[in-house]
């Protein structure tokens, strides 16, 4: 499938405000899931300008990324040129380029998606058996829009005049289906920016089996999967 993605225009190569409260918590998954014992390597799948894969990689983590705007990856080129980070999509075959990661991350990106299973596919190729995708985008439940429907906020909230803005609107239940149907288990989601039901983004985070049909498929709230070696 071609998809014509290269229509972004970066105008800094720094973490974005998101990522002031999506990175902490991305950081502690990670932690939580290497635990000293599984090689560091991740996958920033639409790294942007590279500064989530800066702040990783300054963490230790061996960090490749990819991005379709040539734009983003040229900024990133530029402030971070240690990183291994190119122009590329979920639409195209990255795990035969790039081999597979005990982790794959891809932040505030799955809302820009014009074909989400293609990309939870390609997620699902690049990571190890045992391994870890690592997803976040922002929170859409009841009380939330709710809320934003009462304060008359929700053309704000869904950006309908934005070039290149949000195409897909997430809840927990449809991006649990989303990650099921690509094949991974034991997901569990964390809610992060204000309180849980007023949360600015929520992190799923989804397990792929050590072999096809090895697992149950999970859904939680808070709560850890069992870490498999790899």
């Amino acid at each position: 499938m071609s998809v014509e993605l290269d229509a972004t225009s970066y105008v800094h190569a720094k973490p974005t405000t998101a990522h002031s409260y999506i990175l902490p918590a991305v950081l502690d998954m990670l932690e939580g899931h290497f635990d000293g014992s599984l090689g560091n390597d991740v996958f920033d799948l639409g790294c942007g300008t590279g500064g989530a894969a800066a702040a990783l990689a300054g963490k230790g983590y061996y960090v490749v990324g990819v991005d379709p705007s040539s734009d983003g990856i040229a900024k990133a080129n530029v402030n971070y040129p240690e990183l291994p980070l190119n122009v590329g999509s979920a639409y195209d075959d990255l795990s035969r380029e790039y081999g597979t990661f005990n982790a794959v991350i891809s932040l505030e990106v799955v809302e820009h998606v014009y074909d989400p299973k293609a990309f939870t596919s390609t997620m699902y190729d690049l990571v190890k058996p045992g391994g870890i995708a690592v997803i976040s985008t922002p929170y859409h439940g009841y009380l939330k829009n709710l809320a934003l429907a009462v304060v008359g906020k929700m053309d704000d909230h869904f950006m309908p005049l934005t070039d290149h803005g949000h195409i897909k609107f997430w809840s927990k239940n449809t991006l649990s289906t989303l990650l099921l149907d690509a094949g991974f288990d034991n997901v569990r989601f964390e809610y992060v920016g204000r309180i849980p039901v007023f949360a600015k983004s929520m992190i799923a985070v989804a397990q792929k089996p050590l072999r096809h049909g090895v697992g149950a498929a999970l859904i939680s709230d808070g709560i850890r999967p069992l870490r498999l070696a790899p």
